[in-house]
């Protein structure tokens, strides 16, 4: 099967977190399918779980439900896998679309034993980031699967285990994607705005994002009755409101074929350009004056952290950011960033015999 690569985005992987029972997949694939707009009816049948006593799927008997929903409503059907028998009991039901999740993704052994147990079987696999924002172990799982000849693949991104108190279950962090497509351009990125929510409040904002970045698809979870589900009952959209939010999602093109956008577009970029190498050039000199700073502290024998004029340097700037319309976070971050490779700087210096 060659799902990501002869299909047109956007992709739309809708279903319940968990398959439950025959009757409350069969009704929720119904209803999806009426509502037009779903490219894959999706349940978890293996649910890894902390807890031993947490609701951890159907397992294999749920796995004639699906191929039944596949064959009845003619819709692709997908599952995520975790261990090699898992692939092999796909294949003896005819189901070809699979997703890896986060915590597989995150033990490099789980995942090299899932791509080799995948060579050959002509399986279309997404791979959702792994727990902790480490992009390497996203991109190795891609390359343990592309080295087994398994080319039909997306990426999914489900947001970071959060290390800090936040209102959404997951943390985006869409720096890391954004990274991870620059890496592989020619892999599909599905956001799945369920578990980066974890509350179904959140879903539309994040999957406007997602398509705002270019995104090519979602991967959502709806069920026919949340309220009773089994599982992650919070962030699982009834059908109707599934149908509701591919509706009021706005699609935005990777490029223009307008000749006079690309035009004003490229002058636009050419300034943006010039500006980003003279302010390399000013780091630059900065960076000088630190290292000069530096030698006269190691000559007088004063500390690299001056904490006094570190308050007022960050003081100063964020008021004359917050004058001229800057973000005050992004600018905190910014010169702490430039703070800390000064002190770096410095310490070499004082340490340099």
């Amino acid at each position: 099967m060659n799902f990501f690569s002869i299909r047109e985005n956007p992709w739309f992987i809708a279903g319940p977190c968990s398959a439950e029972s025959y009757n409350q997949v069969f009704e929720t694939a119904k209803t999806l399918v009426q509502c037009g707009n779903v490219s894959v009816f999706r349940a978890g049948v293996w649910k890894p779980r902390s807890r031993p006593g947490s609701f951890q799927g159907r397992g294999a008997e749920a796995l004639p439900w699906m191929a039944h929903i596949e064959k009845q409503l003619h819709i692709p059907v997908a599952v995520e896998v975790a261990e090699p028998e898992h692939v092999e009991l796909l294949g003896k039901h005819s189901i070809h679309i699979a997703w890896i999740g986060a915590r597989t993704v995150s033990n490099p052994f789980s995942m090299q034993k899932l791509a080799d147990s995948l060579k050959g079987c002509g399986f279309s696999i997404m791979v959702k980031n792994p727990a902790y924002p480490d992009i390497d172990l996203w991109c190795g799982a891609f390359e343990r699967l592309l080295e087994n000849q398994i080319s039909d693949v997306a990426a999914i991104h489900r947001g970071f285990y959060p290390f800090e108190k936040s209102e959404l279950r997951n943390t985006p962090r869409w720096e890391i994607p954004i990274e991870f497509r620059r890496r592989f351009p020619d892999i599909p990125m599905i956001c799945d705005p369920s578990h980066i929510a974890g509350n179904k409040s959140f879903i539309t904002d994040i999957s406007q994002r997602a398509f705002d970045l270019n995104f090519a698809g979602l991967m959502v979870e709806v069920h026919i009755d949340p309220k009773n589900a089994l599982s992650d009952s919070k962030q699982q959209l009834l059908p109707e409101e599934f149908c509701q939010l591919v509706q009021s999602l706005i699609f935005r093109k990777g490029s223009s074929e307008n000749p006079e956008f690309t035009q004003q577009l490229e002058d636009l970029r050419e300034k943006i350009d010039v500006i980003d190498f003279q302010m390399l050039e000013l780091l630059m000199h900065r960076m000088r004056y630190v290292d000069e700073i530096g030698e006269f502290k190691k000559q007088n024998n004063v500390s690299v952290l001056q904490l006094r004029r570190w308050g007022r340097i960050l003081e100063s700037r964020l008021e004359q950011a917050r004058r001229e319309g800057l973000a005050e976070d992004f600018i905190r971050q910014l010169l702490e960033l430039i703070h800390k490779e000064s002190i770096a700087r410095q310490t070499k210096i004082m340490n340099k015999k």
